[in-house]
């Protein structure tokens, strides 16, 4: 199969896979040097081969179970390789680049040709949507489950179903997961503590019922229309989606530097060392390649994304006993110490005052959000237990943030001195039942 790359629907370049192992990208004579597919694939007349799908092309395939759900489900109709699967959701790619099969409209609504024809006898709208919703998967990535679809017929993005998992060409809507419940206002009041203390991240908003997280897509240009070029750090660093934890913080800020313009290095390693402090103070432990990206407009263009998929994982059982997701200074534990500061002077370029500075803001941010969390929890009986959790972490948080036993960082002891929070239990991590013994099941 041979598909066609866009940049701004415009064709540059065919993907194809002559023998079914390899993967090929060709740029067209016509290409111009400004429509580059990939910060690591500027235009040129040489082929660029890869043994496997080419790293920005992986970035927007589903991942993991999801991966293994399109597989089985689409697999026998349109082939079940990497190149296939991206013919189906390669027109709803996150930033400027899109894929189609040769001859389609790139402009074209994703996956209604390819879905229609699976349903053959149910051609349905709501057995319609219902595949686009399921299979639509955000090049995006995370441990909540988030998915991007064309908006149905007539229908008003703002006026979502609470429950549904949905998205627009302007919104990702996320669900609620039985095993992360709260999830929703979990992450909403993580980007607003990242949005009080730095301003660059993603603007959410949640539903009535506090189930779904409406999350402002931001690969588009101050226009609202045109998008930006977007690659995550799991690209950048040519590293296949199963290994995101793969880096270490170290190796994020060196590639930032290889790919970024002089002129806006300061600016992109200021803002990774805002991600780092706010991923130790919130205890974010899925802070990992894919959730660090970078937007452009071109090669002079160069930026780190708004803060995304933020949220205090270990609050649940499942996650509580997880460590940051990559390491810094060679340390992955919650209490860095001397590490942190060092990384953000030598990598980041931030001088301790500075570090000084926004560590102060993170905790300042933290303050001014908490009271909202625990609004929250009595608002919402769903939350409750989430929320004190949050709160906890979040004391933790920015206790691990002090860089001198004798500065005094704010707290928030006055909140959580409450007989009804101090009965909500903290996260456990489940047993794990290695097997059993013959022996005890004969007795």
């Amino acid at each position: 199969m041979r598909l066609t790359v866009f940049v701004h629907d415009t064709a540059v370049a065919t993907l194809d896979s002559p023998d079914g192992f390899g993967h090929v990208l060709s740029y067209y004579p016509t290409a111009k040097p400004e429509q580059f597919t990939s910060l690591l694939m500027p235009v040129r007349t040489q082929s660029y081969n890869y043994p496997e799908l080419h790293p920005l092309f992986r970035m927007n395939l589903p991942e993991g179970f999801l991966l293994s759900v399109l597989q089985e489900r689409l697999g026998p109709h349109v082939g079940a390789s990497p190149l296939n699967l991206l013919s189906v959701v390669g027109r709803n790619a996150i930033g400027r680049v899109k894929v189609a099969p040769e001859g389609a409209d790139p402009k074209s609504p994703p996956m209604a040709f390819e879905v229609r024809h699976i349903l053959r006898g149910d051609n349905s709208e709501q057995a319609f949507m219902g595949l686009v919703r399921e299979f639509a998967v955000s090049g995006v990535s995370g441990v909540v489950p988030k998915f991007l679809a064309p908006a149905a017929a007539g229908q008003d993005a703002n006026k979502l179903p609470g429950k549904t998992t949905l998205a627009t060409e302007k919104f990702i809507v996320k669900g609620t997961p039985a095993s992360l419940p709260g999830v929703a206002l979990n992450e909403h009041f993580c980007m607003q503590v990242a949005q009080r203390a730095f301003g660059n991240a993603a603007k959410t908003e949640v539903s009535d019922d506090a189930q779904a997280l409406v999350v402002h897509r931001f690969d588009y240009e101050e226009d609202g229309q045109t998008r930006l070029g977007m690659e995550d750090l799991c690209s950048l660093l040519s590293l296949r989606p199963e290994q995101k934890y793969d880096a270490t913080w170290e190796r994020v800020a060196n590639r930032i530097k290889d790919v970024t313009p002089v002129g806006q290095q300061a600016a992109a390693l200021s803002d990774l060392g805002n991600l780092l402090l706010l991923t130790y103070a919130l205890r974010n432990a899925d802070c990992h390649t894919k959730n660090i990206a970078l937007l452009y407009t071109s090669k002079q263009d160069v930026r780190l994304a708004p803060v995304y998929d933020m949220l205090s994982i270990t609050v649940y059982d499942d996650y509580c006993n997880n460590p940051p997701g990559m390491s810094i200074q060679g340390r992955q534990t919650w209490n860095p110490g001397k590490a942190l500061p060092l990384f953000l002077q030598h990598y980041c370029g931030i001088g301790l005052a500075k570090v000084h500075g926004k560590v102060e803001r993170v905790c300042e941010a933290i303050v001014e959000v908490s009271p909202e969390v625990l609004r929250a929890t009595r608002d919402n009986k769903h939350f409750t237990e989430v929320g004190v959790r949050m709160l906890r972490a979040w004391n933790e948080g920015m206790n691990s943030l002090r860089l001198q036993k004798t500065w005094s960082l704010p707290n928030l002891d006055h909140l959580l001195d409450d007989e009804a929070l101090a009965k909500v239990a903290d996260p456990k991590a489940p047993r794990k039942v290695l097997g059993r013994s013959p022996l005890k099941l004969m007795s």
